[in-house]
């Protein structure tokens, strides 16, 4: 996914930047107003400063909300709620206050793409479907195999849904846990290897989790019964 940060505090900037790298997202950083409505490359969404030294992001919000339909994830250090509802007024999709960290704003890129999915093609879009067996609603949190509910742990579920995001990719432990469990969790990761024996047991033939020893673990989609 391909993000075009728009913020002017370099250490801040350099520091999400790599933190979305690491969980795989491709990031173009400018510093001013001007460089972000002059950037042409194409980006799916984007994370915006209000405080930029040329402009104020709140024309630059404007600007961008007049050209199309991408997402924009304000990020700021105004806490003031008149901001926050000038801003999303004016187009924004979502407000995060500063100090922020890369989990949250990752959650909240995934929440911004998703919502948006009816602007397009998918307006009628209902649950995800992987494979002709696995669905998964993201909206009630339920889980089907071969249309039967599928009763999962609240943490099961958090970990299938965060692994299922993009299937074939290898997550690192510390990526599982830090989305999953919780971003300060510095014990045994043990328990993760509990919860992926769990969903193994639960949707075996529908998913496989394999187990990348030193690294993590990655999802694929089970191939249909009779695909050669």
């Amino acid at each position: 996914m391909r993000v075009l940060l728009v913020e002017d505090d370099e250490p801040v900037a350099q520091s999400l930047r790599r933190g979305l790298v690491r969980y795989g997202f491709e990031v173009e950083w400018v510093s001013t107003g001007g460089a972000a409505l002059s950037h042409e490359g194409p980006y799916d969404v984007v994370l915006l400063d209000l405080g930029l030294p040329d402009t104020d992001g709140l024309d630059v919000c404007k600007a961008l909300r007049e050209r199309g339909d991408v997402p924009i994830i304000v990020i700021s250090a105004r806490s003031d709620e008149t901001d926050r509802v000038v801003g999303l007024e004016l187009g924004a999709d979502d407000y995060v206050s500063k100090p922020f960290g890369v989990r949250e704003v990752i959650a909240r890129i995934r929440a911004v793409m998703r919502r948006a999915q009816p602007r397009g093609e998918a307006a009628a879009a209902g649950p995800d479907t992987y494979g002709s067996r696995l669905t998964i609603d993201r909206k009630a949190a339920r889980v089907r195999l071969d249309g039967e509910e599928v009763s999962l742990a609240p943490k099961e579920y958090g970990l299938l849904s965060f692994l299922t995001e993009e299937p074939g990719a290898l997550m690192s432990r510390e990526q599982i846990m830090e989305a999953v469990w919780d971003a300060n969790w510095f014990g045994p990761t043990k328990t993760l290897d509990v919860h992926v024996a769990a969903l193994r047991r639960k949707l075996a033939g529908a998913v496989v989790i394999e187990a990348v020893r030193g690294v993590g673990f990655r999802l694929e989609i089970a191939a249909d019964d009779g695909v050669s």
